[in-house]
């Protein structure tokens, strides 16, 4: 999983590319871990390039989630793949998370 974040104002944008699975989940975890907490808590995931998510990736998004939530902000996960939707749909996580 390639990971790009770039501030701009108040806001976080950020451009997946890839796979987040069991293998990679731990530097995934890592590499927006500076997004968990700041005063920059409006986050704009660009899913165009993200070609999948596990479990464990659900879990970091959650978790990521409601950090934003504690710190009154907001989360979008835009441009996902049908397939990559499947999941969070499946899951249920649709209702948890903003996807457009």
């Amino acid at each position: 999983m390639d990971v790009t974040i770039n501030k701009q104002d108040q806001k976080t944008f950020v451009t997946l590319n890839g796979r987040v699975d069991t293998t990679n989940a731990e530097q995934f975890q890592q590499d927006i871990a500076s997004l968990m907490e700041g005063d920059n808590p409006d986050i704009d995931f660009d899913c165009t390039g993200m070609t999948y998510t596990s479990s464990q990736g659900l879990r970091i998004f959650l978790m990521l989630q409601k950090s934003v939530i504690a710190r009154k902000g907001k989360m979008v996960m835009r441009n996902m793949s049908p397939m990559v939707k499947e999941v969070f749909d499946i899951t249920g996580f649709t209702n948890i998370i903003t996807i457009i």
